[in-house]
């Protein structure tokens, strides 16, 4: 099986013309002809990651966020982005990202964590009507097969996430039904979300001024950038193991996520 064959299959999952105009989505690293020998499997791709994937003996890193986002003059290990590009090529590993391509796809990151949440009736919260025949879109909206009390609801979502903070706009002892999502820095969906008359919206990342202003309108939650998408690396375990069951499959032990809480 060849490293190219795994791309191909990660692509028609996840076309990269789906990809926003800023990504950088795709393979950043390598040559795909050779022989799979593994697939790590990561959020982000550190030096931590790659060489987890030397220890393994593992030629092929499959990330959500792209290692590579702007041209380089020089690599000369300054940051550790030249380091893990250097150390990639030097031991021969591939290196691919699925990032926005991933986000907008059918069944992709904000899917996954409605099935996390055991939302029902999903659908692309702002469907992309210039993608067809493919369906894709931002964030997802569905609803729980049992209301949930806001204050209820909000700890069910910090341990479903392992959320070290749940920020949140004030608890108004709201039914929580209909609930809005997106994996990820997704605040810009928040309108679309209150217009589609969710109850609760959460995203990774939302800004302090966003947060005024809604109170009565829906309840906001964000749970960090992180820990919204940790689970993207199940959807690439899901994807390689049904069409390569042989294909070696490990999701990193690496906890790749910057951000620590006291």
């Amino acid at each position: 099986m060849k490293i190219k064959d795994i791309v191909c299959a990660l692509g028609q999952f996840a076309p990269l013309p789906l990809q926003d105009s800023y990504d950088n989505a795709g393979l950043q690293v390598g040559l795909t002809d050779a022989e799979v020998t593994g697939a790590l499997l990561c959020l982000d791709v550190t030096e931590a990651v790659v060489d987890e994937a030397i220890a393994l003996g593992y030629n092929l890193i499959i990330s959500h966020h792209p290692l590579i986002f702007r041209g380089f003059k020089s690599l000369t290990g300054v940051n550790y982005i030249e380091r893990c590009i250097i150390k990639a090529i030097k031991h021969d590993i591939v290196v691919y990202a699925a990032h926005t391509n991933l986000d907008n796809a059918l069944n992709g990151v904000s899917f996954k964590m409605a099935e996390k949440i055991g939302i029902t009736n999903i659908a692309f919260l702002e469907p992309k009507t210039d993608c067809e025949p493919l369906q894709a879109g931002a964030g997802v909206i569905g609803t729980l097969p049992v209301p949930s009390v806001d204050v209820d609801f909000l700890h069910r979502i910090k341990e479903i996430f392992q959320v070290g903070c749940v920020r949140h706009t004030i608890l108004k002892n709201r039914m929580i039904k209909k609930v809005a999502l997106c994996g990820g820095a997704g605040a810009f969906l928040m309108e679309e979300a209150i217009k589609a008359g969710a109850d609760v919206f959460i995203t990774g990342e939302i800004k302090y001024h966003d947060f005024f202003g809604h109170d009565d309108e829906i309840l906001l939650a964000e749970i960090g950038h992180y820990e919204s998408e940790q689970y993207t690396k199940e959807i690439f375990k899901q994807i390689i193991s049904e069409k390569f069951p042989e294909v070696p499959l490990k999701m990193t032990k690496v906890n790749t996520n910057p951000i620590y809480y006291l």
